[in-house]
């Protein structure tokens, strides 16, 4: 592990994206104490990377803590949020709403030579997305020459637009993370988060939202052209974090983020379409004894089939949920999707799939898929790496607590409150099987005030990159980390 870059005090390190030599990430919700050019979220780039950089030291002084640090090269500021627009979501009619601090995703569509479209994840209620004509000049300095913020309105807006990926047909593919757990208080005025409904609302300009448009995997297609942005029902909904389609175009995996959350798999029926396919939930079985090193234990994965479906056959289902408001809850009952219903669709008693597609964390459950994952992150690939002998997939899991740490179910390792990345092998049909770890946060002290996990340990690993040698690019997401860090990890 080499620490290769850190960031402003309070920042997150998101939005990792390779471009030719050059690495495109963004400092999300810095300190608002800051008074330099980071006070504001940033969207920037290093050019001509070194990838073999020495080790970057600890930021130390309070100059050092309020910048961006790195021995990758220069970091250069594109975009930052409310300048030019970038990160300003507006209603269907017109009306700001919010000025995003949190840029996530990043995705770069070539339209020339050294030019591009630059897509960027907005992390909000509602969410949004910009996008950026960039060009690189000779010496590697990339400049912008217009931001736009992407029309939702025909998909009714978007929820936490958070990590993403390209697909190998070249089209951003956002992820709406719905942290969301039960549908049942969606309509629950008395709900803790109910003003990010609201919210949403106004986007709406005044219909109370239906839970079930929200909560998939979202395609910006002909980004170049009109940038028609597409939810894919057929992958299910839950709280996204991001999906990743492998070489052949039609099997891609899924993370789920919070507690208690699912893995899962897709496969299409067509190759470069996601609008229809079958939808899998992982089954997961501990190598070791429960209460085993969460650094040292691996799982085995089985894959349940939860339904088949397609974009087309589900948004009539949706469609079902509308018109519904605050003024139709009642407590203890709900207006969605009941459990019970749940229940009658996993004997394989009910009239159709709607329960895999739109409750899908219950419906793979239900299945006896294994939902004891915490804090799932980022899982990636690199088609280069792949094609150069290193057939593997990673995923970041920012810590180890509650439900794969409680005693019970199918996993329960040793708590590891600073986390850990996994590392799962790819078939020749780019199943995966396995899930090993190979990084570890370690020494967590809750007692500290700063660096409750160790400078030398990662800390809630979120982001990560494949690079075509197989090294692993990984961003931190924490507050046990004084100031979030960027490692690189070889094998």
């Amino acid at each position: 592990m080499t620490r290769v870059a850190t960031v402003p005090l309070k920042a997150e390190i998101t939005g990792l994206y390779e471009v030719g030599n050059d690495l495109f990430f963004n400092i999300q919700h810095p300190s608002k104490d800051l008074t330099n050019e980071y006070a504001k979220a940033s969207v920037g780039v290093i050019s001509n990377v070194d990838w073999k950089a020495a080790e970057l030291g600890v930021a130390t002084t309070d100059a050092e803590k309020a910048t961006v640090r790195s021995s990758l090269g220069q970091f250069k500021i594109l975009l930052q949020e409310g300048v030019d627009g970038a990160g300003v979501i507006k209603s269907i009619d017109g009306k700001e709403l919010i000025v995003s601090n949190d840029p996530d995703f990043n995705g770069y569509v070539e339209t020339g030579e050294n030019q591009g479209l630059l897509f960027t994840n907005w992390e909000n209620r509602p969410g949004g997305m910009s996008r950026a004509k960039i060009a690189r000049a000779e010496d590697g300095t990339w400049s912008k020459s217009l931001v736009e913020m992407l029309d939702f309105s025909s998909v009714r807006g978007t929820w936490v637009n958070c990590f993403g990926t390209m697909s190998p047909w070249q089209t951003p593919l956002s992820s709406e993370e719905l942290y969301f757990d039960n549908t049942a208080d969606w309509n629950n005025a008395e709900y803790k988060y109910i003003e990010d409904n609201q919210m949403l609302a106004a986007y709406l300009e005044g219909t109370y939202p239906n839970p079930y448009d929200y909560g998939y995997i979202l395609e910006i297609t002909d980004p170049a052209g009109a940038a028609t942005p597409v939810k894919h029902f057929a992958l299910g909904r839950y709280s996204h974090e991001n999906a990743v389609v492998m070489p052949d175009g039609k099997t891609a995996y899924m993370s789920d983020d919070g507690t208690n959350v699912v893995f899962y798999k897709f496969v299409a029926d067509k190759e470069n379409d996601l609008s229809a396919g079958t939808l899998y939930a992982a089954q997961i079985r501990q190598d070791s004894e429960f209460g085993a090193d969460a650094a040292t234990t691996a799982f085995d994965i089985s894959w349940i089939e939860l339904a088949h479906g397609s974009n087309d056959e589900i948004a009539p289902w949706i469609r079902e949920y509308d018109g519904i408001t605050m003024d139709d809850y009642v407590a203890g009952q709900t207006n969605y999707i009941t459990d019970e219903e749940v229940a009658i669709w996993a004997r394989g008693e009910a009239a159709d799939n709607r329960v895999a597609f739109l409750e899908s964390r219950k419906a793979a459950i239900a299945k006896g898929a294994t939902g004891e994952f915490r804090k799932m992150e980022g899982v990636n690939i690199n088609a280069k790496a792949v094609e150069n002998g290193h057939p593997f997939m990673y995923m970041a899991m920012s810590e180890i607590a509650k439900g794969m740490s409680d005693g019970e179910g199918d996993i329960s390792v040793a708590q590891n409150k600073c986390g850990v990345v996994y590392e799962m092998r790819l078939d020749a049909n780019f199943n995966v099987s396995r899930m090993e770890p190979v990084v570890a946060g370690h020494g967590y002290d809750g007692a500290k005030d700063v660096n409750a996990c160790p400078v030398d340990s990662i800390s809630n690993p979120d982001n990560l990159i494949v690079l075509a040698d197989g090294a692993v690019v990984i961003g931190e997401d924490t507050g046990k980390h004084e100031n979030n860090a960027m490692w690189i990890w070889r094998r």
